[in-house]
Protein backbone atom coordinates (compact mmCIF):
# COMPACT_ATOMS: atom_id res chain seq x y z
CA UNK A 1 0.00 0.00 0.00
CA UNK A 2 1.20 3.47 -0.79
CA UNK A 3 -0.28 6.83 0.11
CA UNK A 4 0.81 10.37 -0.55
CA UNK A 5 0.34 13.58 1.44
CA UNK A 6 0.85 16.89 -0.36
CA UNK A 7 1.19 20.20 1.42
CA UNK A 8 -1.24 22.99 0.46
CA UNK A 9 -0.37 25.81 2.87
CA UNK A 10 0.01 26.31 6.59
CA UNK A 11 -1.00 23.01 8.18
CA UNK A 12 -3.35 21.98 5.35
CA UNK A 13 -2.63 18.89 3.23
CA UNK A 14 -4.30 16.60 0.72
CA UNK A 15 -3.88 12.86 1.16
CA UNK A 16 -4.34 10.41 -1.69
CA UNK A 17 -3.96 6.70 -2.34
CA UNK A 18 -3.83 4.41 -5.34
CA UNK A 19 -7.64 4.38 -5.44
CA UNK A 20 -7.55 8.01 -6.55
CA UNK A 21 -9.56 9.21 -3.56
CA UNK A 22 -8.41 12.49 -2.00
CA UNK A 23 -8.96 13.48 1.63
CA UNK A 24 -8.24 16.88 3.15
CA UNK A 25 -6.03 16.82 6.25
CA UNK A 26 -5.44 19.64 8.68
CA UNK A 27 -4.04 20.48 12.04
CA UNK A 28 -5.69 23.16 14.13
CA UNK A 29 -8.35 25.20 12.35
CA UNK A 30 -9.44 24.70 8.78
CA UNK A 31 -11.30 22.07 6.83
CA UNK A 32 -10.41 18.41 6.73
CA UNK A 33 -9.62 15.69 9.22
CA UNK A 34 -6.75 15.59 11.66
CA UNK A 35 -4.46 12.57 11.31
CA UNK A 36 -5.74 11.14 14.61
CA UNK A 37 -9.34 11.48 13.40
CA UNK A 38 -8.32 9.53 10.30
CA UNK A 39 -6.98 6.71 12.47
CA UNK A 40 -10.29 6.54 14.35
CA UNK A 41 -12.22 6.73 11.06
CA UNK A 42 -10.10 3.89 9.68
CA UNK A 43 -10.91 1.79 12.73
CA UNK A 44 -14.65 2.51 12.47
CA UNK A 45 -14.74 1.94 8.73
CA UNK A 46 -12.77 -1.30 8.88
CA UNK A 47 -15.01 -2.95 11.45
CA UNK A 48 -18.21 -1.50 9.94
CA UNK A 49 -17.45 -3.10 6.57
CA UNK A 50 -16.74 -6.46 8.23
CA UNK A 51 -19.84 -6.49 10.42
CA UNK A 52 -22.32 -5.43 7.73
CA UNK A 53 -20.85 -7.92 5.21
CA UNK A 54 -21.14 -10.76 7.74
CA UNK A 55 -24.70 -9.79 8.70
CA UNK A 56 -25.71 -9.67 5.04
CA UNK A 57 -24.30 -13.19 4.57
CA UNK A 58 -26.32 -14.26 7.62
CA UNK A 59 -29.41 -12.77 5.92
CA UNK A 60 -30.11 -10.32 8.73
CA UNK A 61 -32.57 -7.58 7.77
CA UNK A 62 -30.54 -4.49 8.65
CA UNK A 63 -32.12 -1.23 7.48
CA UNK A 64 -29.71 1.21 9.15
CA UNK A 65 -26.21 0.75 10.56
CA UNK A 66 -23.79 3.11 12.27
CA UNK A 67 -20.45 2.62 14.00
CA UNK A 68 -19.05 5.18 16.43
CA UNK A 69 -15.57 5.23 17.93
CA UNK A 70 -15.02 7.09 21.19
CA UNK A 71 -11.27 7.38 21.79
CA UNK A 72 -9.52 8.82 24.84
CA UNK A 73 -6.14 10.49 24.33
CA UNK A 74 -3.17 11.12 26.59
CA UNK A 75 -2.90 14.68 27.84
CA UNK A 76 0.83 14.92 27.10
CA UNK A 77 2.49 14.74 23.70
CA UNK A 78 2.46 12.65 21.59
CA UNK A 79 -1.21 12.45 22.78
CA UNK A 80 -1.72 8.85 21.71
CA UNK A 81 -5.01 7.01 22.08
CA UNK A 82 -5.12 5.42 25.54
CA UNK A 83 -8.38 3.48 25.15
CA UNK A 84 -11.40 3.37 22.90
CA UNK A 85 -14.95 2.09 22.71
CA UNK A 86 -16.49 0.99 19.43
CA UNK A 87 -20.30 1.21 19.43
CA UNK A 88 -22.39 -0.56 16.80
CA UNK A 89 -25.94 0.73 16.21
CA UNK A 90 -28.14 -1.58 14.13
CA UNK A 91 -31.74 -1.05 13.09
CA UNK A 92 -33.83 -3.62 11.29
CA UNK A 93 -36.44 -6.30 11.59
CA UNK A 94 -35.85 -9.36 13.73
CA UNK A 95 -32.08 -8.94 13.94
CA UNK A 96 -30.60 -11.88 15.85
CA UNK A 97 -28.33 -10.72 18.72
CA UNK A 98 -26.27 -13.92 18.35
CA UNK A 99 -25.60 -13.05 14.70
CA UNK A 100 -24.52 -9.54 15.71
CA UNK A 101 -22.20 -10.88 18.41
CA UNK A 102 -20.65 -13.34 15.97
CA UNK A 103 -20.13 -10.61 13.35
CA UNK A 104 -18.46 -8.36 15.94
CA UNK A 105 -16.34 -11.28 17.16
CA UNK A 106 -15.16 -12.15 13.64
CA UNK A 107 -14.31 -8.53 12.91
CA UNK A 108 -12.42 -8.16 16.19
CA UNK A 109 -10.54 -11.45 16.08
CA UNK A 110 -10.12 -12.30 12.41
CA UNK A 111 -10.92 -9.74 9.72
CA UNK A 112 -10.28 -6.11 10.74
CA UNK A 113 -6.56 -5.32 10.48
CA UNK A 114 -7.06 -1.85 11.96
CA UNK A 115 -8.62 -3.29 15.10
CA UNK A 116 -6.03 -6.07 15.35
CA UNK A 117 -3.20 -3.54 15.11
CA UNK A 118 -4.64 -0.84 17.36
CA UNK A 119 -5.76 -3.29 20.06
CA UNK A 120 -2.05 -4.06 20.55
CA UNK A 121 -1.52 -0.40 21.52
CA UNK A 122 -4.56 0.31 23.71
CA UNK A 123 -7.68 -1.48 25.03
CA UNK A 124 -10.78 -1.40 22.84
CA UNK A 125 -14.25 -2.12 24.28
CA UNK A 126 -17.02 -3.27 21.94
CA UNK A 127 -20.68 -2.40 22.55
CA UNK A 128 -23.76 -2.95 20.40
CA UNK A 129 -27.33 -1.69 20.32
CA UNK A 130 -30.00 -3.40 18.23
CA UNK A 131 -33.19 -1.50 17.40
CA UNK A 132 -36.38 -2.96 15.96
CA UNK A 133 -37.63 -0.85 13.04
CA UNK A 134 -41.21 0.33 13.38
CA UNK A 135 -43.74 2.06 11.19
CA UNK A 136 -42.98 5.61 10.11
CA UNK A 137 -39.28 5.41 10.92
CA UNK A 138 -39.70 4.83 14.65
CA UNK A 139 -37.42 2.34 16.31
CA UNK A 140 -37.39 0.56 19.66
CA UNK A 141 -34.32 -0.69 21.50
CA UNK A 142 -34.52 -4.48 21.35
CA UNK A 143 -31.14 -5.54 22.75
CA UNK A 144 -27.84 -4.04 23.97
CA UNK A 145 -24.66 -5.70 25.08
CA UNK A 146 -20.89 -5.96 24.90
CA UNK A 147 -18.43 -8.29 23.22
CA UNK A 148 -17.24 -10.29 24.91
CA UNK A 149 -20.13 -10.19 27.36
CA UNK A 150 -19.51 -7.71 30.19
CA UNK A 151 -16.18 -6.62 28.73
CA UNK A 152 -16.67 -2.85 28.81
CA UNK A 153 -13.61 -0.88 29.88
CA UNK A 154 -13.41 0.31 33.49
Amino acid sequence: MEVKVEWNEGLSFNASAATGAIVALRSGSGTGFTPMEMIAIGLAGCTAMDVIAILEKKRQEVTAFEVRVHADRAEEHPKVFTRATIEYFLTGRGIDPAAVLRAIELSATRYCPAQAMLSQAFPIALEYHIFEAGEGGERTLAHSGTYPAAAALP
